[in-house]
């Protein structure tokens, strides 16, 4: 199986994509995978399925705003398991704000959670990584909107769009080392938590997935389990020497206008 030799790292790893690209990569073989997120009965339940998948699973409740979380949730992995060579970073932080309504403490708290997380859990591995002469790939999810993203969504847009310049740094700063470094701008995606976002910020009521389904080019939002294979693929041996790309997966093309 291609994840055979993988031992993952995955935020938000307890529902929605993140776990969804967590069992993804249990029925791939994947040796460990340590899920972090906020919610610790979603989290074990989580872990407890991945290991009745075969893979040996454990739950890190992290607040991936605090910068000594994501560190420690890199130090746990590699404490556990002893290596780490796999990493996606799937959490974020998603409330709304315009350029004249954001607070500093949303701004501060997207770049915290979505870009600056990002950066210390890849740090810590990267460093695990090299020190070990060990190769390693890492994923992270960004999002469609790092072109330009609606106006409600302005600390969101920039924070994913300087985690696409991290991604791209860092592919190309230790591809000698045999580390991979790729990134996945998803399309509206449906999932738990979009289902809370929809109703918290945008008045929408039961029924509004079928609703804005209707309206999309296929006829679908992106499903969690039709993206994990990607992920999984990126991860994996059978990817090669890919590294540094920023993949759209999404039925709308970026820079299209009407007919």
């Amino acid at each position: 199986m291609r994840n055979s030799e993988t031992r993952a790292v995955i935020t938000g790893g307890s529902q929605g994509l993140g776990f969804a690209i967590s069992k993804r990569l249990a029925e791939e073989g994947a040796k460990s995978i340590i899920i972090a997120g906020r919610n610790a009965a979603k989290g074990e339940a989580a872990a407890e399925a991945l290991r009745g998948l075969g893979t040996e699973a454990l739950f890190v409740p992290v607040e991936l705003s605090k910068a000594e979380d994501c560190q420690r949730l890199i130090a746990r992995a590699i404490e556990k398991f002893g290596a780490v060579n796999a990493l996606v970073n799937a959490a974020a932080e998603t409330s709304r704000g315009t350029l004249l309504d954001t607070s500093l403490e949303t701004w501060q708290k997207h770049f915290d959670t979505n870009t600056r997380a990002p950066f210390l859990t890849m740090q810590g591995v990267v460093k695990h990584l090299v020190e070990t002469g060990q190769p390693g790939s890492i994923v992270n999810i960004l999002s469609m909107v790092i072109y330009v993203g609606q106006s409600y969504l302005t600390p969101y847009s920039a924070s994913k769009a300087a985690l696409a310049n991290l991604t791209k740094n860092t592919a190309n700063a230790f591809a000698k080392q045999r580390i991979r470094c790729n990134g996945i701008c998803v399309g509206w995606m449906d999932t738990p938590q979009e289902d809370e976002i929809q109703r918290k910020f945008h008045g929408r009521s039961e029924g509004w997935l079928k609703e804005v389904e209707a309206q999309q080019p296929m006829g679908q939002l992106v499903k969690p389990d039709q993206l994990a294979g990607l992920v999984a693929y990126m991860l994996s041996p059978d990817s090669g020497v890919m590294t540094g790309a920023i993949v759209d997966y999404d039925q709308n093309v970026a820079g299209t206008y009407p007919e």
